[in-house]
């Protein structure tokens, strides 16, 4: 039977620390397109729609496709953005309702907006509203979401991402839209169930690269090969977002035409669920302090070519965070260096005044520091060469994370200071593709120190170059210190905050 599906992706990732807002021209910096549009320009690259299209394509369904919208972490999202955005997919709904078998949404699952600290719960339970308690209902998810009760309600099944670095954006959404042709087709009735966990994030924040975090993955594959079994995914959570369901979960989406499905589904997310609790104190990361980065730098002696590549943690612009943390910067400064480079460093003010001068010039201005000094340093007094200026700050990324991607920075600069060059840019953005750097002129293998604003999804494109990869907390608001957050609205106890003994409940929804 050829089915006929409504598809959207509608994706953020929000710091409620943030003191700023998202708004639709946030979107538009990445891609706020509709139908045959957005389909053009996410049709090959690495994206949750590429997967639903595969399968789509493969089976000969209809695609009626609302919404791609996607914005770099960031602040919350706006009222006025959130209800046009969610207005899009519900209005495709409302035209569609009765000639639809089955939906597919590409979320994130850590978005918030004004007036909703779960805008996707939110939108998912408006679409049931709409289409009713029966149509079949697949979500993608980012593995750093903070699911909800509502979002696990409203999903019949829910596919997260297996990767941090996230590189199975396609695969995920192709798992979903395999698991929705069973549901569409009555051979499987799905329905999700939930476990959270009472932690702020998991031990290694999701990472699939180290252990014990890449075992919970393997396991969950393994989990969904046994009868009635649909999906499970391992959330790390978000601990920039300071709500009441913040922290990591799990999901097992289980077929409720199976006998003993739902018993298994709980068994399994309670399995996982100790393990993740168990290994709370495994963090493989080392957090170097600025000085402490500053020594290891100097007595560095590399075992093979390549970088020494030093993750700014605390400033990473992907969890939210201003970017334009200054401390690590000045310290790498302070080093004396040849051919070095760091960034992206997120500064509008500084990009727009670069560009009054031409390449080959010598300028100072203030650089970074701007959005709150009190987390990561003040703003920096520099001086040096631009070496290179771009308008738009166009790229496409090759790597394992964006590759097929078009990116945009827009007003970019490179200014050299002290054998540094720093990238200046106007458009937030994390560090996980080479183009970021090779479109301006720096070649990230040439370097010898390379600072990079980014957690982990640096690691897919710059640790295959790198010599060896340091942590550095720099004191910014994506610290993994977490006390130096004031959390409100998340459900306590929770840890690390509070001291929890034993095993505590693990709450199922």
């Amino acid at each position: 039977m050829s089915f006929h599906i409504l598809t959207a992706e509608l994706i953020q990732e929000c710091s409620t620390f943030n003191t700023g807002r998202t708004g639709l021209d946030e979107y538009r910096v990445e891609i706020l397109a509709t139908g045959t549009e957005a389909i053009a320009q996410r049709r090959e690259g690495r994206a949750e729609l590429k997967g639903f299209l595969d399968v789509a394509e493969a089976e000969g369904w209809q695609v009626t496709h609302a919404l791609s919208a996607t914005a770099t972490p960031g602040p919350i999202v706006t009222a006025e953005a959130f209800e046009h955005l969610a207005g899009i997919i519900t209005d495709a709904a409302r035209a569609q309702k009765g000639r639809i078998h089955g939906v597919l949404l590409g979320l994130h699952g850590a978005m918030g907006a004004e007036g909703f600290d779960d805008p996707e719960g939110e939108l998912i339970t408006r679409l049931r509203a709409i289409l009713g308690p029966d149509l079949p209902i697949g979500i993608t998810l980012d593995l750093h979401t903070n699911t909800t009760p509502e979002m696990a309600a409203g999903a019949n099944v829910a596919v997260s991402y297996k990767t941090y670095p996230h590189i199975d954006h396609v695969e995920t959404g192709a798992q979903a839209a395999r698991v929705l042709k069973r549901l569409m087709e009555g051979s499987a009735k799905g329905c999700t169930l939930r476990l959270k966990l009472p932690m702020l994030d998991e031990a290694n924040g999701g990472r699939s690269d180290v252990m014990p975090t890449m075992e919970f993955y393997d396991r969950a594959r393994r989990y969904e090969t046994q009868p009635g079994i649909l999906a499970v995914s391992v959330n790390a959570g978000f601990a920039d977002a300071d709500i009441l369901e913040a922290g990591p979960s799990v999901l097992v989406s289980y077929d409720e035409l199976t006998a003993g499905a739902a018993a298994r589904a709980e068994e399994i997310a309670r399995d996982l669920a100790q393990s993740i609790w168990e290994a709370r104190d495994s963090c493989v990361n080392r957090f170097l302090s600025v000085p402490e980065t500053a020594d290891y730098v100097r007595a560095f002696k590399p075992a093979r070519p390549g970088p020494l590549v030093i993750a700014d943690f605390a400033d990473n612009p992907g969890a939210g965070a201003y970017g334009d943390a200054t401390n690590l910067l000045a310290g790498i400064l302070d080093l004396g260096l040849e051919n070095a480079a760091f960034g992206p460093m997120i500064d509008p003010e500084a990009a727009a005044i670069l560009h009054q001068s031409q390449e080959g010039d010598i300028v100072t201005l203030a650089v970074g520091g701007k959005s709150d000094p009190r987390f990561g340093g003040d703003p920096l007094m520099l001086t040096g060469e631009i070496r290179h200026l771009s308008a738009e700050g166009l790229l496409v990324g090759d790597g394992p994370v964006i590759g097929g991607i078009t990116f945009r920075f827009g007003k970019t600069a490179v200014l050299r200071v002290n054998g540094v060059d720093i990238l200046i840019v106007t458009e937030r953005g994390q560090a996980y593709d080479l183009q970021q750097f090779k479109a301006f002129g720096i070649i990230p293998e040439q370097c010898s120190v390379l600072g990079l604003k980014s957690q982990q999804h640096f690691r897919a494109a710059f640790e295959p170059i790198a010599a060896e990869v340091i942590v550095c907390d720099c004191g910014a608001i994506a610290s993994p210190d977490y006390k130096i957050r004031t959390y409100t609205k998340v459900r306590r106890p929770i840890w690390p905050l509070d001291e929890i003994s034993g095993t505590p409940e693990f709450r199922v929804s």
